[in-house]
């Protein structure tokens, strides 16, 4: 049963943290983030999305951060944002940033690439990463690289917990194949109209095939609203060590 709406507070959010540690060793854990308006956009339909969450939501952003081993984005995000993925708005380590890019979109620019000692790893069917990159060769299907074996590669090389951060076809599709432990949606007070939706997940014929995860919501204050979602019992557990395979394919 979904719970009522909790108050902003350090102790308030810790519930939201504790599945972080309670994960199994030998499992990876995924987390999910979305940030978007009331009516679930993330952009305008011009493109145009900064600023459309508030401090409060950023700074819980910038706290799933310091949280995990490693923040995951599409190809499509570093094109339209040129993300730095850093910590900044609070205390804690940055984690390896990796991005996908199984058709080999991007070049040797982004401040994903800039040279601060964090890991940067690519994600491709491509021979060779920018300089300062590590190459993460996984074999795609049509274009599209599993989700399956995105975790399970980064579980290999000592990341464990994993944080996926954007754009909409990326985290849609690590709930699709059943690849998230949680999703956190921030929603900020603000209604766009039109514009590029949060999440691009196929339609389902009926509302029997839903997915309905257990959720929590908390006031991160002015206004700004963390939904923290349950996907534990959709879960495929596709994660374990060197478990290479899944359903599904994706593409960034």
């Amino acid at each position: 049963m979904n719970r009522g709406l909790e108050f902003f507070g350090a102790d308030r959010l810790t519930p939201a943290f504790a599945p972080f540690e309670a994960q199994a060793p030998n499992e990876a854990f995924v987390v999910g983030q979305l940030g978007q308006s009331l009516d679930g956009r993330i952009a305008t339909i011009s493109g145009e999305s900064r600023w459309i969450s508030g401090g409060a939501a950023l700074d819980h952003l910038h706290r799933l951060r310091a949280r995990v081993d490693a923040v995951v984005v599409g190809a499509g995000t570093i094109v339209a944002d040129d993300p730095q993925l850093t910590v900044r708005r609070v205390a804690g380590p940055s984690p390896a940033r990796v991005v996908i890019d199984p058709n080999g979109r991007l070049g040797a620019e982004g401040k994903w690439l800039a040279d601060d000692n964090i890991r940067r790893i690519l994600i491709s069917t491509a021979d060779a990463a920018p300089a300062g990159a590590e190459l993460l060769r996984i074999p795609a299907q049509s274009g599209k690289i599993r989700t399956a074996d995105i975790v399970a590669a980064l579980f290999a090389r000592g990341l464990r917990k994993i944080l996926v951060e954007g754009g909409p076809k990326t985290l849609a599709a690590f709930i699709e194949e059943g690849c998230l432990d949680r999703l956190h949606i921030l929603m900020a007070p603000v209604i766009i109209g039109s514009g590029r939706s949060g999440l691009d997940l196929p339609p389902q014929p009926s509302l029997a095939l839903a997915q309905r995860p257990k959720a929590t919501a908390y006031s991160l204050g002015d206004g700004e609203i963390l939904f923290d979602c349950d996907f534990s019992a959709y879960r495929r557990r596709c994660a374990a060590p060197g478990a290479i395979g899944g359903n599904g394919v994706m593409g960034a």
